[in-house]
This record gives structure tokens, C-alpha cells and sequence, in this order.
């Protein structure tokens, strides 16, 4: 997910100020995976959210220490503009977005195979490096929780042959790849459960063809503002994503384009986004700082071009009202969206589980998903058609065992779609709406 976010464990005078925070109003308490949210919530507890904004508060790049010498072979400086950013930059033995030599303090551990364990966050189980962590150390600094997940620092699945079965990295493999780009085919599967991307212990996905229905509507949404989600038509002029999507810098900026079937005949089709509907109790703010509202992490945008009469549309479906809590438990889902590692490419899942309907329209499920993912669909396929029934939304914190994954049930606007797409309701444009404002004095008004 693009706005995935990332959680850490903290120190112990973090998670007091945390916790005084939470007191304020800007904690929750962390949903398990259970279908009862029942009882009184521990402020003690943090989410996700909380650790992301702690460590914006209290994070700072971690200096070389006055000890340190300089390793021979490798010098350099830090005139990178990404240069203390804990992620390594130089080409060859990082993301290569700095010139070699220019970003000394995050690369030159990793470079000269002197990786430690100095990072304030290290030894407490948790891979904290960037990229495939939470982002909190930087790199080489939490060599202990990190080892068995270095293998995967700057690699992706972004190759067109990715999820393949066979590695196609050049010297490892048939050199079909661009180095680094086959991870999964030349590196194997297995991801640890301290990984801060969504995978259960294996990742599972597969490519999809985006020539093929329903992969021709499943597509981006490429914010005016900036930002990337999936969405999906629902309708032929309506696609579905999330409402976090939508937002910006605290506020609600709906404007953009929705671009699907990359590998048409043709080339992809493009359609520009003219207004949009929340749920009416949705509060960015809110959901932002809290676990409380994520069944209102949904938007439906309606587009200037009926895309759907040309290519089709899925349907809609809520899952939980219609089938028994077994047959819930036990449908098969797919899911697919454009995931931050598998470059210009639509990954997935065939064969995935809803893990927990809540009450408050949301689901759990053990589908692979990453950042990218947000807003994509979660569908059943019966009796020949596909049905959406939940949009990927977050994650929670789990004291008891990994992250608890969320998509935003359907059943929040499935009765809204046919008079959306119809113009009879809706916000009236993607006029940009400020901070602290939710959707509801505009989000189901009709215009007379």
C-alpha cells in the first residue's frame, strides 16, 4: 500500500509519551482478530498510526558515533540531498538515487560488511531497517533482527517474468531480468513474520494480465496532487478505491486519473475523475489516529468516460450479509493491485481467506499485499461473474502475533452505487475540502 504505514516497537520513554498521547485523543486501542469488539480499551495499547507519528516526532537519522573510524576502501561524504535518510542511495550496493561516495553515513557499514547492532531499536525482535522494516534504524544498525532479511535489501519483482518459477537475474539466472528484479523466482519466497510488508510467511502473489477481464479494470488512480492507488470500475463510469486515497496533507483532494488495461490492444485507457462520495462519517483526521472508523476507508469516483461500456465492470457484493459466517470464512478471494515492489505490473492473490468480519464493516483476510495495494479489490468469482466485496484499507497492531491486515467491507456503499453513478448524488466536483472535515455534508446529498 502507498499509504501503508509503518509500526516499531518503542523505547520505554517513547511508549510513555505515547501513551500520554493517547490519553489526548490521538491513540487507540488495537482490534484483535477476533469478531467480538467488546470491552473497554486499554490506552496503554498502541496502533500502527501511533508508532508512525511517534517516530516522526522523536525519529532523527542516527549520526556516526565520535568511535567510529573510517573503513579503509570505502570513502565519501554526505552531499546526497537523500544522504542520512537511513536508507543506503549509491549504486551497486543500494537504491542507486545517489552518486557513489555521496552517501557515506547510511552505506558505509553495509559496504564494508560492518553491520552492528546500534540502533536504539535493536535486538527487540523486530526488523527496524528501511524498505522491507519499519523504517526506524538506519541501515546496518539492527543487524540481529535484520539478519535473516538482508537478502532482500534493494530487490523487487518489478521484471515482467517475476513470479515465474525461474530466476531470469543476469549471472544468477537466464538474464531476462534487469539485475535485482526477480527476487521471489531467484531468491525464494519466504518472508520472516518481522518483515513490515504484508506477506504470511510466504509470499504467494502472482502477475496478473492486464489484457484479461477482470485485470483490464483493475487500474491506477493518480492523484493531481500526487500519490498512487488501485481502484476498480463497479460501474461502467465509477470505480472504487480508498478514501485515504483521496487525501492529502489532511485534506480531501478528489481530482485525478484513472488509467487500467495496460496491456490492451491499444495501449491503456485513461478517463479524468469529476466527483466523488465518502461515507458520510468518515474523518481523515480521525482515521488517521485511530482504529475506529476504518469501515469508512472507501471513495467511488465517477469518471468523465463510461470506460466499463467498452471494457466491463465487476459487481458488487456484501459478502458477510449474504452467507453464513462458515461460507465467509471459507470463500475464496483474489486480489489484486500495484504494488510498490512489482514496478508497472498488477500482482495478486488466486487462493486467499477472510480471517475476521468485525462489526464495524471491515475484515481481516491473509491475502499478500504491500504498500500500493490501497484501494484495491478483494472479489469472489461465482457462478461466472466477479463481485467486489471489500476495498484494502490498513493494518492494525498485533500484540499477539503479526500485523492484523483490513480491507473496508462493500456493504458501507453497495446501495449507493446505482444513484452515484447516475449523478443523482455525490459531493458535486473534486473541489479540494480543508482539514478536519468528513464527508457528510456533502457525501450522499442529493441534487434535488
Amino acid at each position: 500500500m502507498r499509504a501503508f504505514l509503518g509500526a516499531v516497537a518503542l523505547a520505554a520513554g517513547i511508549a510513555m509519551a505515547a501513551a500520554v498521547a493517547h490519553h489526548g485523543g490521538t491513540g487507540a486501542s488495537v482490534q484483535n482478530p477476533a469478531p467480538s469488539l467488546s470491552g473497554e480499551a486499554d490506552p496503554t495499547i498502541l496502533t500502527s498510526r501511533d508508532y508512525t507519528r511517534i517516530l516522526q516526532q522523536f525519529q532523527k537519522p542516527a549520526p556516526q558515533r565520535p568511535g567510529d573510524a573510517r573503513p579503509a576502501g570505502f570513502t565519501g561524504d554526505d552531499s546526497c540531498r537523500h544522504a542520512n535518510d537511513g536508507e543506503c542511495d549509491e549504486p551497486g550496493i543500494g537504491t542507486g538515487a545517489c552518486a557513489a561516495g555521496t552517501d557515506y553515513s547510511d552505506c558505509w557499514r553495509i559496504a564494508t560488511g560492518q553491520e552492528d547492532d546500534s540502533c536504539r531499536w535493536a535486538n527487540d525482535g523486530e526488523c527496524d531497517e528501511p524498505g522491507f522494516g519499519t523504517g526506524a534504524c538506519t541501515q546496518g544498525t539492527d543487524v540481529t533482527d535484520c539478519g535473516d532479511v538482508t537478502h532482500l535489501r534493494f530487490r523487487d519483482d518489478s521484471c515482467e517474468f517475476a513470479f515465474d518459477g525461474v530466476c531470469d537475474e543476469p549471472g544468477i539466472g537466464t538474464g531476462r531480468c534487469p539485475a535485482r528484479t526477480d527476487r521471489s523466482d531467484c531468491g525464494g519466497r519466504h518472508r520472516p513474520l518481522t518483515i513490515n510488508d504484508h506477506f504470511f510467511g510466504n509470499d504467494d502473489r502472482v502477475l496478473m494480465d492486464t489484457a484479461q477481464f477482470p485485470w483490464t479494470v483493475v487500474g491506477t488512480i493518480q492523484a493531481d496532487r500526487g500519490g498512487t492507488c488501485t481502484a476498480t470500475l463497479v460501474a461502467p463510469n465509477v470505480i472504487a478505491t480508498a478514501a485515504h486515497c483521496i487525501h492529502s496533507e489532511g485534506q480531501l483532494y478528489a481530482g485525478g486519473v484513472f488509467t487500467t488495461g495496460f496491456a490492451l490492444p491499444g495501449g491503456p485507457r485513461t478517463a479524468r475523475v469529476v466527483d466523488h462520495l465518502i461515507d458520510e462519517e468518515w474523518d481523515n483526521q480521525r482515521f488517521s489516529q485511530t482504529d475506529d472508523i476504518d469501515g469508512t476507508d472507501w471513495a467511488l469516483l465517477r469518471l468523465d468516460q463510461p470506460l466499463g461500456d467498452e471494457l466491463g465492470h465487476v459487481g458488487v457484493l456484501d459478502i458477510v450479509a449474504d452467507r453464513s459466517e462458515r461460507e465467509v470464512r471459507e470463500a475464496r478471494i483474489w486480489q489484486a493491485g500495484y504494488s510498490w515492489d512489482t514496478g508497472d505490473n498488477l500482482s495478486g492473490n488466486e487462493d486467499c481467506r477472510i480471517l475476521a468480519a468485525y462489526p464495524d464493516d471491515t475484515i481481516s483476510h491473509d491475502c499478500d499485499t504491500t504498500r500500493g495495494d490501497s484501494g484495491s479489490p478483494f472479489m469472489v468469482y461465482e457462478g461466472g461473474e466477479w463481485q467486489v466485496i471489500a476495498t484494502d484499507s490498513n493494518f492494525r497492531r498485533n500484540p499477539d502475533g503479526p500485523f492484523i491486515y483490513i480491507s473496508s467491507r462493500s456493504s458501507r456503499w453497495v446501495h449507493l452505487l446505482d444513484d452515484f453513478a447516475a449523478g443523482r448524488i455525490g459531493a458535486g466536483g473534486v473541489r479540494p475540502q480543508g482539514p478536519g472535515k468528513p464527508g457528510s455534508p456533502v457525501a450522499i446529498k442529493a441534487d434535488g
